[in-house]
């Protein structure tokens, strides 16, 4: 082994070690529910995989593939931790299992990749990734048929989900949230947002926002084609109808955060 190689293993393995601390009862729990789970008939198999790496400047990225999920944690280190949780389906269990073989995780630079072989309705694979990242750190993340979540993490984020919730939870920064089908969940934390502001829309699905208290923001919230629920009095400024948009002072104002549904319910209450 080269001293370069020896150099980059011990920087790996703390990073592998603390994640291991931090998502050993989730893995366990995933691993049982993937390979016990009787939600259907068809032969899988499943395998968790860790890697780790430094962080270097610029936006981070993560491509889970098609069917794939990505869930985004801060943590104070100056490094990225990657836990890959990866299910194969197939005509039996031996092929199955082959194909997680033929699953690969690239882990290098600001990105995070999942390729495989070409699926099909019979033969298909999905990788979750849970990534552990400093605490600031720019994010540019997309998914197509699985979740995104982000929490405790602040920088520039462009975010997007087409078919899969997103879930935002103690995030700042300059953060754009957009979800075409399915649900967006914003938990705020502490007593303002800290950064430039907050743009998170869905098109059909519902939204859930948690507002601590107090807190101080400049908000927009609404739906258009939805019930509105607010569980505790706000002083609104209304755009159009009742249930489209509102807009309020919250506090002493702040930054903007705006959370809009088009087609879908909107629960506000305030945080635990």
């Amino acid at each position: 082994m080269t001293t370069r190689h020896q150099l980059t293993l011990l920087l790996i393995l703390p990073f592998l070690a603390m994640s291991r601390l931090a998502a050993q009862e989730d893995t366990d729990h995933w691993l049982a529910n993937c390979r016990e789970g009787d939600w259907d008939d068809h032969p899988r198999a499943c395998e968790v995989r860790e890697t780790g790496m430094r962080a270097t400047s610029g936006p981070f990225t993560a491509d889970p593939g098609k069917n794939g999920g990505v869930a985004i944690y801060g943590w104070d280190r100056d490094s990225v931790a990657v836990v890959a949780k990866i299910q194969t389906v197939a005509r039996s269990e031996a092929d199955a299992r082959d194909m997680l073989k033929d699953v690969r995780i690239e882990a290098q630079g600001r990105t995070v990749r999942a390729m495989g072989p070409t699926q099909t309705s019979r033969q298909h694979w999905s990788v979750s990734f849970d990534i552990y990242v400093p605490r600031h750190t720019d994010l540019t993340l997309e998914t197509e048929n699985g979740p995104l979540s982000v929490e405790e993490v602040s920088g520039t984020m462009d975010l997007h989900a087409l078919n899969g919730p997103v879930s935002l939870v103690g995030v700042g920064g300059d953060v754009t949230a957009r979800v075409q089908n399915g649900p967006l969940s914003v938990h705020l934390a502490g007593d303002r947002w800290q950064g430039t502001g907050l743009d998170a829309e869905t098109v059909n699905g519902p939204v859930d926002l948690a507002i601590p208290t107090p807190y101080n923001a400049r908000l927009e919230t609404g739906t258009v084609n939805g019930p509105m629920d607010l569980s505790f009095p706000l002083t609104v400024t209304i755009q159009g109808h009742v249930s489209n948009r509102i807009q309020s002072t919250l506090g002493n104002g702040g930054a903007p955060v705006r959370v809009v549904t088009t087609n879908g319910p909107l629960s506000i209450r305030r945080a635990r």
